[in-house]
């Protein structure tokens, strides 16, 4: 019997790159390579409106970079994904045609819609099958989604979504100073907070959370290095963070601990690092904003996304007997 095809998932995001080859399995997949890299490809975008050189030549090294390892499983079928960065700049579709120039690879630029579905169907097995509704939300490098489900034991049925241009990577270049003070971050969690009460007059989630009616899932950079911060890790390890119950109290302890330690002792941390250290603090700002709008009390940390939502979604297709596509 002949293997399983292999399948690749390019994520294409404000601060990261991201690939995982995975093969389907009878539940799922198994990933059997990885790849992530810091590219900031948003680096000065909400600034100038456009993407700069340096930082498209970063991420077409990464992206090089993912072929070869491509090539190297011999993937069957690759789909690549660009969000916030490549949406919002005046030359993001002139840096996609060079990424297909460049590549072979064919991104598209998908819609904060698009995105949120995704991250949704990436983290939809972290979800409680008997909490009838589910508030998931992604943390990203240049916008943040939040997704209103109904969930139940037969699968979950996405209700609304909202996607605010504000991640860790624009809020950290534009709001440096007041992030390091107590009181100009006070006033960027009631801001963020403000983008993000229309989604709560929309579905009305806060009346909802009596009852254990409601869970909550967070998927991004943010709350996994809280996570890892949280258990104590000397180095991460996903097997440890990705599932993780977290409470509001452990949350904002460790939020507490960020914002006392000065930029080189974050860097210097294994589950931050330099590529990091100057983005958490931004990420524990829109963190709080949702946590004081819905106050749950506790979420659950995935560390899963886009990534594994465009793995399934191919696989999903090739299953229905779609049309498979080739990278």
């Amino acid at each position: 019997m002949s293997p399983a095809p292999l399948y690749a998932a390019l994520d294409l995001g404000t601060n990261n790159c991201r690939m995982l080859v995975a093969r389907p399995t009878q539940r799922g997949f198994r990933v059997v390579d990885a790849f992530s890299r810091v590219t900031r490809l948003g680096e000065g975008l909400s600034a100038s409106g456009r993407l700069s050189e340096a930082a498209m030549e970063r991420t077409l090294d990464a992206l090089e970079a993912c072929v070869v390892k491509m090539e190297r499983n011999q993937v069957n079928r690759a789909r690549l994904v660009a969000t916030e960065a490549c949406r919002r700049a005046s030359n993001g579709a002139e840096f996609t045609a060079r990424i297909r120039e460049r590549t072979g690879l064919i991104p598209e630029i998908v819609s904060p819609a698009e995105e949120a579905g995704l991250a949704m169907t990436g983290c939809a097995s972290l979800l409680d099958p008997h909490v009838p509704w589910a508030l998931v939300f992604d943390i990203g490098g240049g916008s943040t989604e939040l997704v209103w489900v109904r969930n139940a034991p037969s699968g979950q049925t996405i209700m609304g979504t909202q996607s605010i241009p504000t991640g860790v990577v624009t809020l950290a270049e534009q709001w440096a100073a007041e992030l390091a003070s107590n009181a100009g971050y006070a006033a960027i969690v009631e801001r963020i907070g403000s983008a993000f009460r229309p989604f709560e007059s929309i579905h009305a989630i806060a009346a909802m959370m009596a009852g254990n009616l409601v869970q909550m899932l967070g998927t991004s950079g943010t709350v996994t290095t809280l996570g890892a911060l949280h258990l104590g890790l000397e180095r991460y390890d996903r097997s440890q963070v990705d599932g993780l119950d977290l409470s509001f109290k452990d949350i904002a302890a460790v939020t507490r601990r960020l914002a006392a330690m000065t930029q080189d002792e974050r860097a210097a941390h294994p589950c931050i690092g330099p590529e990091r250290a100057d983005l958490v603090v931004a990420g524990c700002a829109i963190l709080e904003a949702v946590c004081r709008l819905w106050p749950l009390g506790r979420l659950k940390v995935a560390d899963r996304g886009v990534r594994e939502g465009v793995l399934l979604g191919m696989m999903r297709e090739d299953t229905a007997g779609k049309a498979k596509r080739s990278w």
